[in-house]
């Protein structure tokens, strides 16, 4: 097994790939949507950070979160987010994979990927990439033509506020010139 390591940078800003258990889509459902948006807003409550970007795929999401000054508690965040997703899918009667004994015994569930893939964003030039790299993913997937087609995703937002055109990747040739290589060969899409 890989010796997990995370890194533990006070007020860092991070770039998140969440998974779901054998990817399975459970973000398809409206339910599950709405219960991780609802979950993601209460722990900004109780723990502090910036979700700078976001995109809600089918069996997975990728977000960039800044934390606050000092703060190096991600995976106390994400670890509520999953534990509180489960608990909630489950009571409205959301599926779940079968799980391993021993993934039974850790009290793994069926629903989440156990690990999570992070990444520090070193530089302006690492965000910008990952930024874009999050906004473009459903065109990636071949989930839709244009990133403003996917509604779950904070480009819509980005394009309100006039750092992305509302056509931003949407042309044969901007989609050549993406350059995704380097992200997608350390997050395993």
């Amino acid at each position: 097994m890989p010796n997990w390591r995370r890194a533990y940078v006070p007020g860092g800003t991070f770039f998140f790939t969440v998974v779901t258990d054998r990817r399975v889509p459970i973000f398809g459902h409206p339910a599950a949507r709405a219960i991780l948006g609802s979950l993601l807003r209460r722990c900004q409550l109780k723990w502090p950070f910036e979700i700078n970007a976001i995109v809600l795929l089918p069996d997975h999401l990728h977000a960039i979160w800044s934390l606050p000054s000092g703060d190096t508690a991600y995976p106390r965040r994400w670890g509520w987010i999953k534990k509180e997703f489960t608990k909630n899918w489950r009571l409205i009667g959301g599926g779940e994979q079968a799980v391993s004994p021993g993934r039974e015994r850790d009290g793994r569930s069926g629903v989440w990927q156990p690990k999570y893939w992070e990444h520090t964003l070193e530089d302006e030039d690492d965000f910008e990439r990952h930024f874009d790299y999050v906004h473009y993913n459903p065109v990636k997937h071949s989930l839709v033509r244009c990133p403003h087609e996917w509604p779950w995703s904070s480009f819509h937002r980005w394009v309100d506020a006039g750092v992305y055109d509302r056509h931003w990747a949407c042309s044969e040739d901007a989609r050549r010139t993406m350059k995704f290589d380097e992200i997608e060969s350390t997050v395993g899409e």
